[in-house]
């Protein structure tokens, strides 16, 4: 069986907490209107023309993966809270949470979207220039009785040190199988786009547990479990910050082994 997915969000943002300055206050309230209202060039145009992002997005690319996320998801809603702030010279850095939820009817199948985004942006003359994704997770329920996963990825490790991925079914199994595969890709913007095709096994009982081992080099990785039970599928994808990487070595994709 193969499936056709590509579900990484993409990080807008929006109403800030009333003890934020207000030029930060009235910038999230303008992204979050622009947001909400699914324009991608009235979001770019609040990020600096030369703004650096940590996954290598551009204005360009940010407002191409933004309108093909509502063209699949046209129903999303972002709420964002600021975590902290602070000054540095005439710019503010700020880190927020944001939370990114909405569903629809697909071909007969209702889907719900979910995703959890830290991040920290640097903003400068009202626009951010800088922004700095520091942890995410996003979940794709669909279908009428989609599993219930609880996933088990630490937020970071080191370049080369092995670990653990888990992703445990809640719910009794009874009589039905699972069917399950375990994706990992590099963070990287052209990912932002292109789907991944999905090869799904037959396993154990309780989901997908899994060991792997951190690249020597590259960049961050997102891992995603997905995980298919009679009428319904769950997919959960997680970012793995890989620390300490050897530029000089080769950046392989880490090689995932049944525990």
């Amino acid at each position: 069986m193969t499936l056709t997915l590509s579900v990484q969000p993409h990080r807008v943002q929006a109403q800030a907490t009333p003890d934020a300055p207000p030029a930060l206050k009235n910038l999230l309230a303008r992204i979050d209107a622009a947001a909400n209202a699914h324009n991608a060039n009235a979001v770019v145009q609040y990020y600096g023309t030369n703004f650096t992002h940590s996954d290598g997005l551009t204005q360009q690319s940010m407002a191409q993966s933004l309108n093909q996320l509502w063209q699949s998801y046209p129903q999303l809603r972002y709420t964002t809270r600021v975590e902290s702030w602070k000054p540095e010279g005439r710019a503010i850095v700020a880190e927020t949470i944001t939370n990114i939820s909405g569903s629809q009817v697909q071909d007969n199948r209702n889907l719900m979207f979910n995703a959890t985004i830290r991040s920290r942006q640097r903003i400068e003359n009202e626009k951010i220039v800088r922004q700095d994704i520091l942890w995410e997770r996003s979940q794709l329920r669909a279908g009428a009785k989609p599993p219930t996963i609880e996933v088990r990825l630490p937020q970071q490790v080191k370049a080369g040190q092995q670990f653990n991925f888990d992703a445990i079914v809640q719910e009794p199994l009874g009589d039905d199988y699972l069917l399950g595969a375990v994706i990992e890709e590099p963070v990287q913007s052209a990912n932002y786009l292109n789907p991944v095709p999905v090869e799904l096994e037959l396993l154990p009982a309780g989901g997908i547990f899994k060991q792997g081992r951190a690249p020597a080099a590259g960049s961050h990785r997102w891992i995603s479990a997905i995980v298919v039970r009679g009428d319904g599928m769950t997919m959960v994808t997680q970012r793995l910050q890989v620390v300490g990487a050897n530029a000089a070595s080769n950046n392989q994709s880490t090689t995932q082994s049944a525990r």
